[in-house]
């Protein structure tokens, strides 16, 4: 790859007695869930927690049992009150960027829910804050750490041969409420970037470009369109069919979908929830691999980084591409045409230049020239 700079970041070398110290950002729901894998944590240790609501976050401090708990507004703020070494970023998707730029600025590494960023533009720029202040950000892309999906991409590796297709079937009828009630595409933008970065760690090549349809079912109760299919090429010619549905009862999928890899050797299968087999009727299922499991395993896999200075899975330029995936199939449902990566990525760095108001991080996208060939790196995947 020819742009070596971000596979850097700055270690902290904390004894194994001595957990890194964490500031959780975002009381909503997803930081409760949060705050559990905090407290069970043995190589974290959480010292405070933010939200712009000090109330949520004192009623957070609270559930943890730790009624002194310091809370505040302001996480670069509290960070130097309590010497926090690192943040977790679970503030809503509109405030990933400030607050992830405010963090590393002020030379605090980052594990941030997904997405990145509401838009591959301000990832962009994310990826190059990253660079120029040399602190890790990473995505916590939860199902991704799964070991059935170790397990999975452990088979195409050694048995599978090469990968001709991978196909998943996502359906469901959640009933929400809330913001996804009336996104213009929920399904898409909410949730299909769980199964397309997964497609990514399977299939072990990016993507090339796609042809999407979403549409919304007469009975659905979302205002925009809840159900969609998508056909991705990947490098090497291999295909990524997606076939979804947020209003769809009777006979659901789990929450992963429903896999099948078709190989040059044969066909592995995955139902999302019980071990993958490579046979329908077989009933010894494929070994499990250890891996990191979800948020947790994600907490592990971050510290572990900061600790060693292995460069993680999630690691935000490794990420950026399955938030493009999902750009570039609302951008083909949107115009019904077939729409290549390389556009989506070539109209968001222009953006993120135009855009960019720190001069460091303006300076470093130029430098950059191309975003594909910053985002084509490869990380150390655990084992």
């Amino acid at each position: 790859m020819s742009h070596m700079s971000h596979m850097t970041h700055r270690v902290i070398a904390n004894g194994p007695e001595d957990p890194l110290r964490v500031l959780l950002v975002g009381a909503g729901g997803m930081g409760r869930a949060w705050l559990r894998a905090l407290a069970a944590s043995p190589t974290a240790a959480l010292v405070g927690i933010v939200d712009l609501d000090l109330e949520a976050a004192r009623d957070a401090a609270r559930e943890t049992g730790r009624r002194d708990l310091p809370v505040g507004a302001d996480a670069v703020r509290l960070a130097a009150q309590t010497g926090a070494q690192a943040i977790v970023n679970v503030t809503v998707p509109a405030a990933h960027h400030p607050v992830t730029t405010a963090a590393l600025t002020a030379g605090l590494p980052v594990l941030g829910e997904k997405p990145v960023a509401p838009t591959v533009a301000s990832a962009l720029s994310l990826a190059a804050a990253a660079e120029v202040t040399g602190e890790l950000f990473m995505v916590s892309q939860s199902r991704r750490w799964n070991p059935q999906v170790f397990a999975l991409r452990s088979e195409v590796t050694e048995r599978l041969g090469q990968l001709g297709g991978v196909t998943t079937e996502f359906y469901r009828a959640p009933r929400f409420g809330g913001f996804r009630d009336t996104m213009p595409y929920p399904l898409l933008v909410d949730m299909a970037i769980h199964p397309f970065d997964t497609a990514r760690f399977l299939i072990g090549a990016e993507p090339v470009a796609v042809y999407c349809e979403s549409y919304n079912p007469p009975w659905s109760w979302y205002a925009g369109d809840a159900a969609a299919s998508a056909v991705f090429e990947f490098a090497g010619g291999v295909r990524y069919s997606y076939h979804g549905s947020w209003c769809q009862g009777g006979d659901e999928t789990s929450w992963n979908g429903r896999w099948r890899l078709s190989g040059e050797k044969g066909t592995a299968l995955w139902d999302g929830e019980t071990p993958p087999t490579t046979d329908p009727t077989a009933t010894t299922p494929l070994d499990p691999v250890r891996s990191p499991d979800g948020i947790a395993g994600a907490l592990e896999v971050f510290t572990a980084a900061l600790r060693t200075g292995t460069v993680p899975m999630g690691e935000v330029h490794e990420n950026i591409l399955s938030l493009a995936m999902v750009e570039a199939a609302v951008e083909s449902a949107r115009t019904g045409r077939r729409v290549l990566i390389d556009d989506v990525l070539a109209k968001a760095y222009e953006e993120a230049v135009r855009d960019e108001r720190d001069d460091r991080v303006g300076a470093r996208l130029r430098e950059w020239g191309s975003p594909r060939s910053v985002l084509s790196g490869t990380t150390a995947v655990p084992g």
